[in-house]
């Protein structure tokens, strides 16, 4: 029999499953290597079946995700985390940090009806993740990647280098130094290939703290070049706020005390 996968979505805007689906020929290739047993996107849909390989979009927002997560645990060998979302909890993270019942009262005219719980939390936190693909939205290189190493029984190598030194590779001019733009590549992990300063633009973090922060320097820095504090602290607190070392850095740039 051949390996089989499910794309599982939750609490999400869909783009990291659109990793998948951008990969247009290279996907129906991937159809003819493993069976697709579940992706509601792509037309397939059986939730329950037992996978290989389960790769899960999304945050968890709800009780009713909070139930299914553990479902798609059960039924899978190898538990995929995909984007920001999955990951770090997504931009909707941000209602964790404020009251969240007043959020909806503000919102919607019978809030009462609203099942959504008081966080937007990341798969990791709830159940056992095998893999964790960092990023807003993933790229189908590291999707295509990790399922090469899972499927041959092995973790990928997870990309840990900042987008600085992918810059370097890329022999890009630093747009910090350059422009004064208020870049996080210094603490944000490389998987895009430095895709915003290859186009003369700041990286804005989507793919999540890397390794050995240096955040208080980058603070520093970022306030050097005219920022006030609520802007360096919303640098931080962004797509991937429920990142630890983001929410903490963005915690003491705003000047609040750490969780």
């Amino acid at each position: 029999m051949k390996p089989r996968i499910a794309v599982h979505k939750f609490s999400s805007c869909d783009g990291c499953q659109l990793a998948f689906l951008n990969l247009g020929e290279t996907l129906l290739e991937l159809a003819q290597l493993v069976d697709i047993v579940h992706f509601a996107e792509a037309g397939p849909l059986a939730g329950d079946e037992h996978v290989d390989v389960a790769f899960v979009e999304g945050s968890i927002g709800t009780a009713h995700d909070l139930e299914r997560i553990r479902r798609v645990r059960a039924g899978a060998t190898w538990l995929v985390t995909i984007g920001a979302c999955a990951t770090a909890g997504g931009v909707q993270a941000l209602r964790g940090m404020a009251d969240a019942k007043a959020w909806l009262k503000a919102v919607y005219a019978s809030p009462e009806y609203i099942d959504s719980l008081a966080t937007s939390t990341p798969i990791a936190r709830h159940v056992q993740v095998d893999l964790e693909l960092w990023g807003c939205p993933v790229n189908g290189r590291q999707v295509l990647g990790a399922l090469r190493a899972l499927l041959s029984g092995v973790l990928p190598p997870e990309e840990e280098d900042k987008v600085c030194l992918e810059c370097k590779r890329r022999q890009n001019v630093c747009v910090m130094v350059a422009k004064g733009m208020p870049c996080m590549g210094p603490v944000t992990r490389t998987g895009c290939g430095a895709l915003c300063p290859s186009f003369g633009r700041d990286c804005y973090g989507c793919y999540g703290p890397a390794e050995n922060l240096n955040t208080r320097s980058l603070s520093h820095w970022l306030e050097g070049l005219g920022l006030v504090r609520e802007e360096v602290a919303r640098r931080y607190l962004f797509i991937n706020n429920g990142a630890p070392a983001f929410r903490k850095a963005g915690i003491e740039a705003s000047g609040g005390e750490n969780e």
